[in-house]
Order: structure tokens, then C-alpha cells, then sequence
């Protein structure tokens, strides 16, 4: 029988961050989470998407003026970066490793929405979010919240990297599995978008038998733009550990067993005895819809 590979984790949710809020005012903030997370023993604790600002794609207009566009984003290597590095001292102080997301401007001159996994003060890894929602013009109706992830962000091109982050248990084994997911929703009708994110975050963990961390923005940015909030962290057979109670700043935390994760890719989701990659071709030649043709 497995000896348990139990850590502890957690999702810092973040409550309302208005256009107006100055990064050192968000920054305070999420190292006060920090800080909650290693009163409670946490490993690794996930932030949420565009975690030192409000979320600014939903503000049209910024990229008129090259600088104000650039005053959402972060410069370079954020390790070095000084609106992070108390963040990223303090975690590395703490033991703990950290997943954080932001506004990404690289050196370049690319754009994209990034989030980096920090160990011991340095980047182990990097996610550029490849799928961008939303729009790239803004809705006639100024009375419609604006999606501009399009218009602001780049896809990424990191592809879908899986790492193995030092030292996280107590021993490094094939079929451990976890995935931090950052969310900023926009709230449209709350019990709706509530059901649908969480049948996602079950139905994924189960179908990928892995851990998954979700980390949200939640209460009302600007005092009038909703977020869902519902913060989680779900277990590989799909049921959920943890789950936040608030719309404010949060802490969501959960002891893990690693093996729980080696089950479902050995038995009902083996990859390796199940899959047939050469039906799939279809999924990754072509975007969009082809109908079918019509039975005769």
C-alpha cells in the first residue's frame, strides 16, 4: 500500500480591486494572505488571474495611449520585478511556493495574460493563457460590460507545460497531479455562472484525475463590476474540498494526498492503455465548426 504524500494548499481569493487602486495598496493585501497561508502550514498558494490589478480588459480604450496600456502590465522577468518582489521575498522566507497572475509586457514588446510559478524566490514555470475570451471591439452599448482580452493580450506561446516543482512532498513519484487555475469572471447572473464554474473545475478534475486549485477574483470591482467569487479546490474524483464563503479577500485551504491523484490515471483514465491519438487529428487541424453532411 502507497505511503500518503499529504501537503497542504490553498487558493487566495481577492476581493474588490478598483481602476483606482494603487498596486501597493494589492500588494499589502496578498501578502497578508500569505502570511494567513503559512499560520495554516500551506505549500503552495495559488493567486488569482491579473492579481495586482483590477481586471482591465474590461476597460476600452487604454491601448489610445501606449503608456497608460503599459502602467497594467509587468516589465520583464517578474522575480526582478519591484511590485512582486516583496510578494516573492516574503513567500521565499516562508517556504512557500507561489503561483501568481499578471499582466505580462516582455521585453520584446508582447503582451500577454501570465501567470509564473515561484520556488524559493525563482520562475520554475510560466503559463501565457493560449485561449483569449471575449472580444476585440468593444460593445456599441456603453452600457455592456466590455470582455477586450483580444484586443490586449497576445495568445500565448508556452503551449501547455507540466512541471514537477522541487521538494512540494515528501517523495517525487509519476501520476501526482495538480493544476492551479486563476479566474476573474465577470459576474452575468450569479447562480448561473456559479453551477457552470464549478461543474467545470469537478467534471475537469475527475476527467484529468488531478487536484485543481481555483482562485478567484470576487466582489465588486469599481463598486459596480461583478465578479463570481467561488473560490475552490477540487478533488481528483471530481468533489469539492474546499470552497470559498465570502466575496472579500479569502483564504481557501486543503490537506491533499498526492496518491489520490495516481488512481483514475492507472484505472479509468489510463492515457497510456486508452487512448487512440490518431482519431483526434480533427481537434488540432482545424478551428471552428464543420457541419456535417445531411443523411439522405
Amino acid at each position: 500500500m502507497a505511503m500518503p504524500r499529504n501537503i497542504i494548499v490553498a487558493a487566495a481569493q481577492v476581493g474588490a480591486v478598483h481602476k483606482t487602486t494603487p498596486r501597493s495598496e494589492v500588494l499589502a493585501r496578498l501578502i497578508a494572505l500569505l502570511e494567513q497561508a503559512s499560520d495554516k502550514g500551506v505549500k503552495v498558494l495559488v493567486y488569482p488571474e491579473t492579481t495586482l490589478t483590477t481586471f482591465f480588459p474590461r476597460y476600452a480604450g487604454l491601448d489610445a495611449n501606449p503608456a497608460e496600456l503599459d502602467e497594467w502590465f509587468e516589465y520583464g522577468d517578474i522575480t526582478t520585478n519591484p511590485n512582486v518582489t516583496p510578494l516573492i521575498s516574503r513567500a521565499k522566507d516562508l517556504g512557500m511556493d507561489i503561483v501568481i497572475g499578471y499582466g505580462e509586457k516582455t521585453t520584446d514588446g508582447h503582451y500577454f495574460n501570465t501567470c509564473s510559478y515561484i520556488h524559493a524566490g525563482q520562475e520554475v514555470s510560466k503559463y501565457r493563457k493560449v485561449h483569449l475570451p471575449g472580444n476585440r471591439e468593444p460593445y456599441p452599448d456603453p452600457e455592456m460590460v466590455d470582455q477586450l482580452e483580444k484586443r490586449y493580450f497576445e495568445p500565448g506561446d508556452y503551449g501547455f507545460r507540466a512541471f514537477r516543482a522541487p521538494d512540494l512532498a515528501p517523495t517525487s513519484e509519476d501520476g501526482e497531479a495538480i493544476v492551479g487555475m486563476m479566474n476573474a469572471d465577470p459576474e452575468v447572473i450569479k447562480a448561473r455562472s456559479e453551477f457552470q464554474h464549478l461543474l467545470v473545475m469537478q467534471a475537469h478534475s475527475y476527467t484529468n484525475a488531478t487536484f485543481s486549485i481555483a482562485a478567484a477574483r470576487a466582489g465588486f470591482d469599481d463598486g459596480k463590476y461583478g465578479l463570481i467569487g467561488c473560490s475552490c479546490i477540487v478533488h481528483p474524483e471530481g468533489h469539492i474540498l474546499a470552497q470559498s464563503q465570502t466575496m472579500d479577500d479569502e483564504l481557501i485551504v486543503a490537506e491533499i494526498d498526492l496518491e489520490d491523484a495516481k488512481v483514475g490515471k492507472q484505472k479509468v483514465f489510463n492515457f497510456g492503455l486508452h487512448r487512440q491519438p490518431h482519431q483526434y487529428s480533427i481537434i488540432t487541424a482545424q478551428a471552428g465548426v464543420t457541419p456535417p453532411p445531411r443523411l439522405t
